[in-house]
């Protein structure tokens, strides 16, 4: 019974490849292939659940295949199936077929029509990576696809500033995320000593075994959990991304930023709560956030005068009810919720353009003030304060801006005098000494051993600064940013029981990217003579092929699970012992400045307005 899982997984695989091979005007086999699919994925699953309850509801795990395995360290995929997987997967299901019936119609004509429906076929591949995966690594992969599609979709419109900006912002939310993922494997991989399923983390006397004499590192794992389920579910301090994602075309707000990939996050805590549940530190600061961003978000929907953001901010306050309801250990409650809030946001996202439309109508003839209670209870002053605070969003942009990004772009500014001649002068020598010391451990001091990973990692986030901050030379920016992968292998190399085909693993992924993204950028360069990075130029119009190679190339690069480099990532983090702090911290910060930095430059020089006066340009503000 569990080997049907399978299909579940890559019946949607195979309707994403088929839709690849259709015209991209032919709308109608574009259109009924992803019907097709996602209507037999529906049907199916359905028949499957009559049949699970039949057997009586039965927990099915599936071990599928090994990926990577060596004597410390084994990256497999696994598959499981309960009561999660199924709320998740029938929602998934309906919801996704029921918006692929409306975008047959509401995206007919559209320029990108196939793009749409390819992209969407393949977010679902990727929902159904998280909502089946039975381990950390095999979430970690459709977590991936999702945060990609969501970049696609957001800057559909690629020939406007507005959606290709907020795509951008929105995939560095989800950078943080992966990296708060990243670590939380990472210090699993140290509690547990082995690669863990869910499966396991249920039996309570095997998690408590571990936890109770690791119970910092215990919170710290439901912390970057926390993390990592709070930027994908837009709560605080990283919800103003989810009014930005409704850039893209409705129906896709509907899907992704209504109802699916907006509760990954609410999933996750779900898969995980038996690892930090007992932990009352960890229920407290997820109740704590729920309850924050309940209030924050209920009292700026109530004043936006856009519905697509009033429909964000509604979401974002009842997945902080649902985080609440996680933390007090009510997990079919949440389940309920979620299932109604996705309907809810769904219908309410897919009929509010004919919303607008009546409303337009309605305030012209059947006007009625509304009637403001709370101005006769509440201080004016109060009143007036807290109403433009929710006109700003509580700043909470300007907050990610001051507190996060801005203080490594002031970092990144003082490295302004390091040009690339510079920075290979320097760095490459250094290099080259890391490699001759990592071939020759044995004449080292132990003490020098310990300290130069943290050096080679620190040099890594210099290299990466450079190119996060770097706003002219788009080839140095994609070599820096290269480069970094290379520093963090060596740092990495100076751990014991190390293997160096590991790094090979890691590195050949990278370098192949590198020297095809390299060139495409030359002949770009060549072809249209400015590349520069301190403007959007809009080549993927002339020139798609171009564009369709460089952004596999971003992917590759990025980690995206398409080549070794994915499995490398975590194998890197693998290698980092309990103790090495520092060097954790210097190397998720890499990737999340690589990833940022990478995707920065596919978008400025391949999407946005074009930079030639002849094609018609968007206003900025639409």
């Amino acid at each position: 019974m569990a080997a049907i899982l399978q299909i579940f997984i890559f019946l949607p695989l195979l309707g994403f490849l088929i839709s690849l091979t259709h015209p991209e005007r032919d709308e109608t086999r574009i259109s009924r292939t992803a019907l097709i699919t996602v209507g037999a994925h529906l049907a199916g699953f359905n028949l499957f659940l009559l049949y699970w309850a039949f057997r009586g509801f039965p927990t099915l795990e599936l071990k599928d295949f090994v990926l990577f395995q060596t004597e410390s360290y084994e990256f497999y995929i696994d598959f499981l199936f309960d009561r999660i997987t199924a709320t998740y997967m029938f929602v998934g299901a309906f919801l996704t077929f029921m918006v692929l019936l409306y975008s047959r119609h509401y995206m007919h004509r559209e320029a990108g029509y196939k793009r749409f429906f390819s992209t969407v076929l393949f977010f679902y591949v990727g929902y159904n990576m998280v909502v089946f995966s039975g381990n950390m690594e095999t979430m970690f992969t459709g977590w991936e696809v999702l945060g990609i599609t969501s970049f696609l979709l957001i800057a559909f419109y690629r020939d406007r500033y507005l959606p290709v900006k907020n795509a951008v912002k929105v995939f560095s939310i989800y950078r943080i995320g992966d990296v708060g993922l990243l670590l939380a494997m990472w210090m699993m991989h140290n509690l547990f000593h082995e690669n863990v399923s869910f499966h396991m983390l249920e039996d309570q006397a095997f998690v408590l075994e571990h936890l109770q004499p690791h119970a910092f590192v215990g919170a710290a794992i439901g912390l970057m959990i926390l993390v990592a389920a709070a930027a994908k579910s837009a709560q605080l301090p990283f919800s103003s991304w989810l009014p930005r994602a409704m850039e893209g075309p409705t129906p896709s707000s509907a899907i992704f930023y209504g109802s699916l990939s907006v509760h990954i996050g609410v999933f996750l805590l779900l898969r995980t709560a038996p690892l930090w549940r007992d932990q009352l530190f960890v229920c407290l600061v997820i109740g704590l956030l729920g309850f924050t961003t309940s209030v924050v978000a209920t009292v700026i929907a109530r004043s936006q005068s856009a519905i697509k953001s009033q429909i964000a901010y509604a979401s974002i306050a009842q997945i902080g009810l649902i985080f609440i309801e996680i933390a007090a250990g009510f997990d079919t409650l949440a389940l309920v919720h979620f299932a109604g809030n996705a309907f809810l946001r769904t219908y309410q996202l897919l009929v509010s353009p004919s919303v607008v439309t009546y409303l337009i109508r309605e305030q012209f003839y059947n006007f009625v003030p509304r009637e403001h209670h709370a101005r006769w209870v509440l201080p004016k002053k109060f009143v007036y304060s807290l109403y433009m605070l929710s006109v700003r969003e509580f700043d909470l942009d300007a907050f990610m801006y001051r507190k996060l990004w801005n203080p490594m772009k002031s970092l990144g500014r003082r490295l302004n005098f390091l040009t690339f001649w510079r920075a290979v002068g320097i760095f490459v020598p250094v290099y080259l000494l890391g490699l001759y010391g990592v071939y020759n451990r044995e004449v080292l001091p132990v003490a020098v051993t310990e300290v130069l990973p943290v050096i080679f990692a620190s040099m890594a986030a210099v290299l990466v600064l450079k190119s996060f901050t770097e706003r002219k030379r788009a080839r140095m920016t994609w070599l820096l940013a290269i480069m970094t992968h290379f520093w963090i292998a060596l740092a990495t190399s100076f751990n014991a029981n190390f293997d160096f085909s590991e790094s090979y693993i890691y590195l050949s992924g990278v370098a192949l990217a590198g020297i095809v993204g390299f060139l495409c950028l030359r002949r770009l360069k060549h072809l249209e003579g400015d590349i520069d990075l301190d403007r959007f130029h809009g080549h993927s119009r002339q020139h798609p092929k171009i564009a369709f190679v460089f952004l596999l190339c971003c992917l590759c690069a990025t980690g995206f699970p398409i080549s070794p480099t994915f499995i490398g990532e975590d194998l890197m983090f693998a290698h980092i012992k309990e103790g090495q702090v520092g060097l954790a911290f210097l190397t998720s910060l890499s990737f999340i400045l690589v990833g940022l930095s990478i995707i920065r430059i596919y978008a400025r020089v391949f999407l946005g307005p074009h930079a030639k006066s002849v094609y018609e340009v968007a206003y900025k503000s639409s």
